[in-house]
Formats: C-alpha cells, sequence, structure tokens
C-alpha cells in the first residue's frame, strides 16, 4: 500500500519517527547516565530531549494517522496500525509528564516518577517501534505499489513497476 502522505517522493511518517524515536530514547540514556554519575547536566540534557522528541512525535504523528487512515478496514495491517498509533500517543503522553514533572526545575534531580515515567515511555516505544516496522516490513504499509529492486528512483515521476503504468 503506498503511502498517501509524501515528501519528495517518500513517505513522510517513516522520515519524521527516527527523530522522535531518537530523541526520546536519548533522554533515556541521559537519565541513566544521570542516576549513575550524579551530573545535572546530564538531567538538563534529558529535559531537553524530551522536549524535542515530544515537539518531533506531534509534527510525525499527523502524517502516520493520514496512512493509517488509507489502510482498508478488515484487515490484519489495520488492526496493528491501530495498536500501533495508539501505543504511541501513550508514549509520548508518559514522555510529557515526565516532562512536566521536570518543567520547574529540569537542571535538579528528576523525581522517581519522572523517571519511571520516560523508562516506561522507552519501553512501550520499543515496542510501537516494532509494530511500525511489522506495518512496513510485513505489510508493505507505506511501500509503492510495484516496487522492486529496479525501480527508478521516487523523483522521476515514473511507478515502480513500469509495466503496470
Amino acid at each position: 500500500m503506498e503511502s498517501k502522505a509524501k515528501i519528495l517522493g517518500h513517505p513522510a511518517h517513516q522520515m519524521l519517527i527516527p527523530f522522535p524515536f531518537g530523541l526520546l530514547a536519548t533522554a533515556v540514556i541521559f537519565d541513566v547516565i544521570y542516576l549513575v554519575w550524579g551530573s545535572p547536566v546530564m538531567a538538563t540534557v534529558s529535559y531537553w530531549m524530551i522536549v524535542a522528541g515530544l515537539v518531533g512525535g506531534l509534527v510525525a504523528a499527523p502524517f502516520g494517522l493520514i496512512d493509517y487512515l488509507a489502510i482498508p478496514a478488515g484487515t490484519r495491517a489495520r488492526t496493528v496500525g491501530l495498536v500501533h498509533g495508539v501505543g504511541n500517543v501513550f508514549v509520548l503522553l508518559l514522555f510529557a509528564g515526565s516532562g512536566l514533572l521536570r518543567r520547574g526545575a529540569p537542571d535538579a534531580a528528576p523525581g522517581t516518577l519522572a523517571l519511571l515515567l520516560s523508562f516506561a515511555g522507552f519501553a512501550l516505544a520499543g515496542l510501537t517501534g516494532w509494530l511500525g516496522g511489522e506495518l512496513v516490513d510485513r505489510h508493505a504499509v507505506g511501500v509503492d505499489d510495484g516496487a522492486h529492486l529496479d525501480s527508478p528512483h521516487s523523483l522521476s515521476g515514473r511507478p515502480a513497476d513500469e509495466n503496470a503504468a
């Protein structure tokens, strides 16, 4: 199923999601570094990674919704897409909660609840990221119709399978 939301011929959601996924995962890494070494700088970096990751997630989400709505009802891909999308809403909510708990003093020690929310968000993001991979790799959501190893590049204006045109 070809993506309905593209940037320069490529699925927008697939291009944008590495940013929030990476930023939020990096926030957790800085939280762990903070817990090991106690450097307030690491707590500050983690806070700003969360803020940037949330912004990136909000930018990527509408494009994922556009593609989700194009998946035919009654298919396994539609169910996987629903769990993927709703799960990612919860990922953003968990990190938003963590960020809000840190907001007043981002350079101070994050509280236990703030850390637990970010760790839970990280774990859930691993699952929802895997489901996103299922959508693309297993169900071919966001893959051009007729795509193959010798397809012309996406900016050529030609279909992936030129024999189908």
